[in-house]
Formats: C-alpha cells, sequence, structure tokens
C-alpha cells in the first residue's frame, strides 16, 4: 500500500486491506493538516456531533503496532489492541503500589496514552525521527483532537480537555500514576513479545524488545518485568536467541542505541 489512503473511487485494492491503515507520509515539517488532507473521510472543520471524533478513533483499531511489523509480523496487534490490555493489567496493580494509585485514572490513561498516533503514527526508535520531533507531532495531533475536533460538540470541550490533561501527565511523566502507566506500557509490550515467539514455534526472535525490561522503574513493575524474562528464556530453553542487553551492547549502531535510550526516557 502506498504511503496516502485515496485509492481510485476511494475503493481499497484489496478487501483484506480494509483492517490496515498505513502510515500517512507527508513532506517536513509534519502538520496535522497535511495529515488531514490525504486520509479519506476527513471530518469537518465545525462538528456539532462527536460522531466525527468516534470516527477518528476507528483509525486506532486499524493502525499497527510498527516494531512488529519490521519482522514481518503484517496482521499483529493494533494500537488500541496494546492500549485495551494494558488497562486491564493496570487494573491489577501490585497490593504494594495499589493504595497510592488512583486506578480509574490509570485505566483512562492506557486509553489515551498513544491517541496521537492514529494521526501521527506509531513512530518506533529506528525510524529516524529524534523525540523532540515525535513530541511536537503527537502534542499538535492531541491538541487537534482533544480541542478542534470536539469544541463544538456539546460537552465536548470539558471531556477534550480532561482527555489532554491525562495524556499530559503521562507524557510529563512525574506522577507515581504515569510512572506506574509507563511501565505497564512496557510490560504489555514484553509480554506480547514472548506470545509472539511462542505462537511462531520459534521462528521470530524478538530479543530486540526485551530491552524494555531494563527501563522499568517502579520496583513492583520491575519484578513483573522479570518474570516475562524468565518465561521467555524457558521457552528458548538454551538455544541461541538475543537477549535485550546483548542486544543493546553488542549488536546496535551508536545513534541506534541513543535513539532507543531517548525513546524510552520518560522526560
Amino acid at each position: 500500500m502506498g504511503s496516502t489512503e485515496r485509492r481510485p473511487n476511494g475503493s481499497p485494492d484489496d478487501l483484506a486491506d480494509l483492517g490496515y491503515t498505513p502510515i500517512v507520509k507527508v513532506s517536513e515539517p509534519w502538520t496535522v493538516d497535511k495529515v488531514l488532507d490525504k486520509i479519506d473521510n476527513a471530518p469537518p472543520t465545525e462538528p456539532t456531533s462527536p460522531l466525527a471524533f468516534f470516527h477518528m478513533l476507528e483509525r486506532l483499531k486499524t493502525t499497527k503496532r510498527e516494531g512488529w511489523r519490521r519482522f514481518g509480523i503484517d496482521r499483529g496487534e493494533s494500537i488500541s489492541d496494546h492500549m485495551y490490555r494494558m488497562s486491564l493489567i493496570s487494573m491489577f496493580a501490585p497490593p504494594s503500589l495499589r493504595p497510592q494509585l488512583d486506578l480509574p485514572k490509570c485505566m483512562k490513561m492506557c486509553l489515551i496514552h498513544d491517541m496521537a498516533e492514529l494521526l501521527v503514527g506509531d513512530i518506533t526508535p529506528v525510524d529516524g525521527v529524534a523525540k523532540p520531533e515525535k513530541n511536537r507531532r503527537e502534542a499538535a495531533a492531541m491538541d487537534y483532537l482533544t480541542s478542534n475536533l470536539l469544541r463544538s460538540v456539546p460537552g465536548g470541550a470539558t471531556t477534550g480537555a480532561e482527555l489532554r490533561a491525562i495524556w499530559q501527565e503521562y507524557e510529563d511523566s512525574q506522577t507515581l500514576d504515569s510512572q506506574f502507566v509507563h511501565d505497564v506500557d512496557k510490560m504489555e509490550l514484553l509480554l506480547q513479545m514472548v506470545e509472539y515467539e511462542k505462537r511462531a514455534g520459534g521462528k521470530v526472535d524478538l530479543g530486540e524488545f526485551a530491552y524494555v525490561s531494563q527501563k522499568m522503574t517502579l520496583p513492583e513493575m520491575k519484578a513483573w518485568g522479570a518474570d516475562v524474562i524468565r518465561e521467555r528464556e524457558e521457552f528458548w530453553n538454551g538455544q541461541e536467541h538475543v537477549r535485550g542487553e546483548q542486544w543493546n551492547k553488542d549488536t546496535v549502531k551508536e545513534e541506534v542505541k541513543k535513539a532507543r535510550d531517548d525513546y524510552y526516557d520518560r522526560r
């Protein structure tokens, strides 16, 4: 599929593509308007109903997580798949953390934190987009989604402001709630890594993603991450495979290491 979504007569070449939304590529500098100009069924400029917002959210269901696609997993999880399981994981917060957390807000944060990717796409550490530029694009997308798109919708301004504030809290990562959700984000990735490896019967080695277990920070969540890594080692059972720390230290160019570290830095 091409870098835009428009096709002759607005129809896809293959119905199998209906469940996949490609990243929209535009000229620099990246702007929301440039993306909206290239997508089918762009919402009206002054919607008076939340339907336009609801339709935009569909893109989270059809935009795939790009890290897996680099390994040939083309029909893997979507952004919304990832966020949904994160929300459920957060409900099982370890007992020592639970009393300190606002769990309803954490669940919302899980479902909101990657919302900007419906316009920006899933930018990974190896895509060559510097973290400040990634942050700029995502903030612009959230401003559009939570303000412009909901401004004229009854009750939309209030709801949009809440969505934007929760997203910003996650981005700033200064509160325990946001730090917990960052760790849940990594936990969900680790689970998916092992699940794909097992489903493939060891024919795919996703060990580079094991690196994120080293970037978890809350002790209780680090323990969960370590459990997943042990599960993975038991699966490989001594066979040659990539370990996260090995991938980061021995097999990656310095610029890629820096980009990956920057990507997982909370600030």
